[in-house]
């Protein structure tokens, strides 16, 4: 059983998977880890890339990134589940200090510092995510980068496929499991949203994203 399996879930990510392939092929560790990439149907090539990089590639069975990332965590093996996006890289160092970080704090989950290269928007954006989801009282941890023990993942159910699926997934872990941020570990990803939105833009897209979840999730009478 390999101590971590890193999960990238992918749809005509080409331009983008190579980098964030190598980096966590490139990882400065002994331990045994595994690469599970789940392809939503892509017209490119994302299936073969992945595979050239070493990865098990698996098909998603329902759209949604909730369900490419709960499919993947489904395929893998590991002790220790590690969410990457296809347009994210990590540091060499990142799944020891990780691993490391939550067995010395006794977490059941946690992320880390991001980096966002480009426009003042992105690097205000990292800001946010670095100095206010880890303040909050069930911190957030972003999708593209998650890193959780299989049997509390398990849990809580996994990533449920609703809008911010990892908004929703990470206060009802929060809510049974200590969370935390490596506030050194690194990874870093892509502006292309904020880019394309702009940051008022991209916070009021995930603040109707969260809307509409906690709208779809209420009960009805």
């Amino acid at each position: 059983m390999p101590a971590v399996s890193f999960v990238v879930p992918a749809k005509d990510e080409a331009a983008y998977l190579p980098d964030a392939l190598a980096s966590i092929r490139d990882q400065r560790t002994d331990r045994e880890y595994e690469i599970v990439v789940v392809d939503g149907d892509s017209d490119d090539d994302t299936a073969a890339i992945a595979r050239r990089y070493g990865a098990a590639v698996v098909d998603q069975r329902d759209p949604g990134i909730g369900a490419a990332r709960h499919r993947g965590a489904q395929a893998a093996d590991g002790e220790w589940l590690a969410f990457v996006d296809a347009d994210t890289a990590v540091d060499p160092d990142y799944l020891d200090a990780m691993l490391a970080f939550v067995r010395e704090n006794g977490l059941a989950a946690a992320s880390s510092r991001c980096r966002m290269p480009g426009c003042l928007r992105a690097t205000a954006m990292a800001a946010t995510i670095n100095h206010v989801f880890p303040r909050l009282g069930r911190p957030i941890l972003p999708g593209f980068n998650c890193f959780v023990r299989r049997n509390a993942y398990a849990d809580v159910g996994g990533f449920p496929n609703v809008p911010n699926e990892d908004t929703a997934f990470s206060r009802e872990l929060a809510r049974r499991y200590p969370t935390g941020y490596h506030p050194e570990a690194l990874v870093e990803t892509s502006p292309r949203r904020v880019e394309r939105l702009g940051l008022t833009g991209t916070l009021v897209h995930y603040l109707r994203l969260d809307w509409r979840r906690l709208r779809d999730e209420s009960p009805r009478t």
